[in-house]
């Protein structure tokens, strides 16, 4: 009988000969989640016996993961700021860039005991939305998304944190989705900004998997930009703040100027690449 650390070590090479750049750690992701044990639970059971209906329930988990499919799809949720999100098929995978998003929003967000009313264009999964709504209880947050299925996700993750009270989920076009009799204070946005001629050179797990609308920023990578400054123009009362891509500040400032926004700043990931541009101005 195979042991749980033959099975491990089979799992890595497999998952190496396929191109995962985190093998050992993947295999040991995908033991733990088959058997519902930690890592250190993990290495404490290297011994442990691999029965058939362990190995039934982790082959299908590593043929897919060996197909490239993204792993937080696989074990069905992800990590995100100071929240865990559910997520799957459909749906984009956050990414720890776009917590600089969240911090960014968080800094200037007023911290009153006011209603702040914010919506998360583009929402997803509600990755970006929800952690802000999750660390400041005075936000009433808009969700919106143009496709339904990251919907669903969304509000799974809206009620498993107890925020249906302040949270509105919301199918459509943009901030058309909002009804006008609603304020909008900020708009926060991790829009698609990838270039369409790139998508096909991103990691399999993007480019095969992904959903195509939530990365295909046309041409330059800035056309849902453009749409959402020209909408939030008349609309918004605070600010806008994008996630962008690599080169695309500059021009992202520009927009955001173009539509009556100033004050305009950057904030930069973890590596140093400036991932957030955001434009505010002074209440009417």
């Amino acid at each position: 009988m195979k042991t749980l650390v033959d099975v491990l070590l089979a799992t890595e090479r497999y998952l190496r000969d396929k191109g995962v750049s985190s093998p050992r750690l993947e295999a040991e992701l995908l033991l733990g989640h088959t058997l519902s044990l930690n890592r250190v639970q993990l290495y404490l059971s290297h011994d442990r016996p691999m029965t058939e209906d362990d190995l039934d329930r982790l082959r299908p988990l590593v043929a897919r993961r060996g197909k490239r499919e993204p792993m937080a799809w696989i074990l069905g949720h992800q990590p995100f700021h100071n929240i865990d999100l559910l997520v799957g098929p459909g749906v984009l995978v956050p990414r720890p860039d776009t917590e600089t998003l969240v911090e960014a929003a968080l800094e200037w967000l007023p911290k009153t005991d006011d209603a702040v009313y914010v919506a998360d264009i583009g929402c997803g999964s509600g990755a970006v939305g929800l952690a802000i709504a999750h660390e400041r209880p005075n936000v009433r947050l808009f969700a919106v998304d143009k496709m339904h299925e990251p919907l669903v996700y969304t509000r799974r993750n809206r009620d498993a944190l107890a925020l249906a009270g302040r949270v509105a989920v919301l199918e459509g076009d943009l901030l058309n989705a909002i009804p006008t009799t609603r304020d909008i204070d900020w708009v926060v946005s991790n829009p698609p900004y990838v270039r369409a001629s790139e998508i096909d050179d991103l990691m399999p797990e993007v480019s095969k998997w992904e959903p195509r609308e939530a990365l295909d920023g046309g041409a330059d990578g800035l056309d849902l930009v453009r749409r959402i400054a020209r909408q939030a123009e008349s609309r918004v009362r605070r600010g806008v703040l994008f996630e962008i891509g690599m080169g695309q500040a500059g021009r992202t400032a520009e927009i955001l100027r173009e539509h009556g926004f100033s004050d305009v700043a950057f904030w930069k990931d973890l590596a140093g690449i400036e991932r957030v541009v955001g434009g505010r101005r002074s209440l009417a």
